[in-house]
């Protein structure tokens, strides 16, 4: 009796591990910032110069590393609240948003240099671009009426402001979806997602989350038309579809959703959760979520960014108690 019930636990556990294996995040290798202290807000990355942009909250710049020699070769100071940034290869310009400043600052040039800023509100935030149009989303304002919450529409090859569409409340993360020419915005204390006509820049549809609340980052699944919601209260990531706002599924999550990414080549969803974890997901084609791993960060590890391509996701890790470091996961 003893022996077959350490082969089912023996078993139990090979199953588990198996389970395992082929989801869990793997620490490839860590990035040490020396000079950098405070939380990270948004990154970007430049694929064909190996480059990484962090916006570095507590040194007020965007510090720029060499993803082969692990060491920061560029640094932008002089920002008030670094957050969104937006690198357009195709303009070799670099678009952060200012949230103290409340403005858009654009850099060019090898070393970078600002050569523009363009006046929006305070808490200038996320951005998104439409790479057809070159037309740059940007969501800023909602702290009172004399900022009301807008989403600037910026011209990314004239710089110049093109429009701007009002919504309920702040703007949080935007995604934009190539297929029907419209951008989802998430408007995080009316626990809604706005959608806007890419053409007429219209709000075409209001779509409420019900229960849910706190929607900070989105995600979205183009082939199968899904919308994926990292939600704070409570904490769990939902699905919707992305035609009518109909929620489909819903799977618990770690609190503090910031940053959400999915990679449509293994349909996995990847949701970094502020109180400190990484929760990997996966996704049907009908929209169902299957929980596959918890990977543990550290207290305030809220932002990253997912490079489908090279098979890794980049975790900003707070410099609280010393430096701070970008953890590199793998993962395939």
């Amino acid at each position: 009796m003893k022996q077959l019930a350490s082969s089912l636990v023996l078993l139990g556990l090979s199953g588990i591990l198996h389970g395992q294996e082929p989801h869990g995040l793997t620490l490839k290798r860590t990035i040490d910032l020396p000079a950098v202290t405070g939380k990270f807000d948004h990154f970007a990355m430049d694929l064909d110069g190996n480059r990484l942009f962090a916006s570095a909250g507590g040194a007020h710049a965007i510090e720029i590393t060499d993803l082969a020699s692990g060491k920061i070769i560029e640094s932008l100071p002089g920002i008030g609240k670094p957050h969104g940034l937006a690198w357009i290869a195709s303009k070799r310009r670099l678009f952060v948003a200012d949230g103290a400043k409340g403005e858009l600052d654009v850099f060019e040039g090898s070393p970078l240099k600002r050569i523009a800023a363009i006046a929006l509100s305070e808490d200038a935030d996320d951005m998104v671009y439409d790479d057809q149009s070159h037309l740059l989303y940007v969501g800023h304002g909602g702290t009172d009426a004399a900022n009301p919450a807008r989403v600037a529409v910026v011209d990314a090859e004239t710089l110049k402001l093109v429009a701007e569409l009002s919504v309920a409340s702040h703007p949080e993360a935007l995604e934009f979806d190539r297929k029907h020419d419209r951008i989802l915005i998430n408007v995080a204390d009316s626990g809604q997602i706005a959608v806007i006509d890419g053409k007429s820049h219209s709000i075409t549809a209001i779509w409420s989350l019900g229960t849910s609340k706190g929607n900070t980052p989105l995600a979205y699944d183009a082939m199968q038309d899904l919308l994926l919601v990292g939600c704070r209260t409570p904490a769990q990531i939902v699905v919707l579809d992305g035609k009518d706002g109909r929620v489909i599924a819903k799977a618990s999550s770690d609190a503090g959703a910031d940053d959400l990414f999915f990679d449509a080549t293994e349909r996995r969803a990847y949701l970094i959760a502020g109180s400190g974890a990484v929760d990997a997901y996966s996704l049907s084609a009908q929209g169902e979520l299957t929980p596959l791993s918890v990977t543990h960060t550290a207290a305030g590890a809220k932002t990253g960014l997912l490079d489908e391509a090279g098979h890794a996701l980049y975790v900003g890790v707070p410099g609280i108690d010393g430096a701070a470091v970008v953890r590199v996961y793998e993962t395939q």
